[in-house]
């Protein structure tokens, strides 16, 4: 484990941001087995980053307007912020929103070693080789950048409630199964919505000495899959976000959109045939409410900066012989991928799950666990815990139900991706999130331990402060 632990200090931060949008052409993420060369940008996508310092010890926040990033890439941006600017690997945060109007950083859906994506179709790997190296090097720009932006600054937080935009998107039928996003012929079987959301908007504000605003970091758990399966670039929502607080603040404040655990959550409600679910609509919203959160902000410029990395093993899931030997009858059949149209822009989808099972077999055979990353910050009263892959909601509210501190904002899909972490409830309910692949692997138990594990990190960053309610696991 890493950690660095200093005493209360006057604290220092710059922020900065950097276009990363990418060239026509460029595969964008987000969906399976479809080609999606982008052919239009409605808006540029983003680096930003939060350089803080405090007592000479300093922490990078980055937060990526893009679908994924890999382990690999995040290696990589830690390594060059570090001979570049001296930032420790372990105070490097890589934090990816998931849009899905946006492309990912690396390969996560099929690897490239596998013998079954055939010349001219690397897209069906998930990401574009061009795009990673242009991406990284303008994300250690803005880093450099928000490096050199350091002023002393206050800080505070707030929360207020927002249940307008966001909702849960898996629903138990009456059988007991669960569908995600039941289309209207669903409607007389449904029961009920399996599950909450967090309503949650957060807002920490940095406040610099002339009162301006130079950096935010503005929380909520939604997906941002307005762009899906589209070909066209945007910000989603959380640009929209953004776009608007500098509005509000000036294009020298610079909004860090911090998603939460969001793999069960959406902007679309099954519930309300009439509401529109639209993303600029819900961004604005999102500022709105922001907006009145930020005036209940008391700020202090005094402040602890701590962190602390580790690494947990969780098994993955089990793939039963007969389960192996259906997928390499489906590959011996098909070992050339199963067209859905006579331009091969898309696959279907159970050619695509075959191929990702083969890769995620040879993993295990490989490594026996996942070392899967948590990494948790204390920025004076306020934590921000990073967390990998697509945790289910009900994770984020039980890490928040016993935090020792009351401004807890989590970040999912962040220093690397690891799949869906759905709940052992859900995985017994099945539905899309709990379908075993590359991006939806890990053991039923995987998510009450990475609970546990972010518990622990947070109450070693607030020593004697009583935690929350101890929870009994996640359901």
């Amino acid at each position: 484990m890493a950690r660095a632990r200093i005493a209360e200090a006057d604290l220092r931060a710059g922020a900065a941001q950097v276009d990363i949008t990418p060239r026509m052409g460029t595969q964008i993420a987000g969906d399976i087995g479809r080609h999606r060369p982008a052919e239009l940008v409605v808006e540029p996508i983003y680096a930003r980053a939060l350089v803080l310092e405090a007592g000479g010890r300093k922490a990078c926040i980055l937060s990526l307007d893009v679908g994924i990033i890999t382990p690999a890439w995040v290696a990589e941006i830690r390594r060059q912020a570090h001979e570049k600017f001296g930032l420790a690997p372990e105070t490097v945060m890589v934090h990816a929103v998931q849009n899905h109007a946006a492309p990912g950083i690396g390969h996560f859906m099929i690897a490239e070693e596998s013998k079954y994506v055939p010349p001219g179709a690397d897209w069906l790997r998930g990401g574009d080789d061009r795009y990673a190296p242009f991406a990284v090097e303008r994300i250690l720009e803005t880093v450099g950048k928000a490096n050199g932006a350091l002023e002393p600054v206050s800080v505070g937080a707030a929360s207020g409630l927002e249940a307008r935009v966001a909702f849960n998107r898996r629903f138990v039928m009456r059988d007991g199964t669960v569908k995600t996003h039941p289309g209207w012929q669903d409607a007389p079987n449904i029961l009920h919505a399996e599950g909450p959301i967090d309503p949650e908007l957060g807002v920490v504000a940095f406040v610099a000495e002339d009162l301006r605003i130079p950096a935010m970091m503005l929380h909520y758990t939604c997906h941002p899959v307005h762009g899906y399966p589209q070909r066209y670039v945007s910000g989603g929502w959380p640009g929209i976000w953004c776009t608007e607080v500098q509005k509000a603040h000036g294009e020298g404040c610079v909004p860090l959109v911090i998603n939460g655990c969001c793999g069960n959550i959406h902007h679309c409600n099954h519930l309300d045939p009439s509401f529109v679910d639209d993303y600029r609509n819900m961004g604005r919203l999102l500022a709105q409410t922001s907006e009145r959160v930020l005036v209940g902000v008391r700020y202090e410029r005094e402040a602890v900066l701590d962190w602390r990395q580790s690494h947990v093993s969780i098994p993955y899931r089990p793939l039963p012989a007969k389960f192996l030997k259906s997928v390499d009858r489906l590959l011996a059949e098909h070992p050339e991928p199963m067209w859905r149209d006579e331009a091969h822009t898309a696959v279907e989808w159970d050619w695509v799950y075959a191929v990702a099972i083969k890769d995620l077999h040879a993993r295990q055979q490989k490594d026996k666990v996942c070392r899967y990353e948590v990494q948790a910050f204390r920025v004076g009263n306020i934590a921000l815990l990073a967390l990998g892959g697509e945790p289910f909601v009900e994770g984020q509210l039980a890490i928040k139900m016993q935090s020792p501190t009351r401004w807890t904002y989590i970040a999912h899909n962040s220093n690397g991706f690891c799949g869906y972490v759905p709940t052992r409830a859900a995985l017994k309910r099945g539905g899309y999130e709990t379908r075993t692949s590359t991006w939806s692997q890990l053991a039923p138990q995987a998510l009450d331990v990475i609970v546990d594990e972010s518990v622990r990190l947070l109450k070693q960053l607030f020593p004697g402060r009583p935690g929350g309610r101890k929870s009994k696991g996640v359901v």
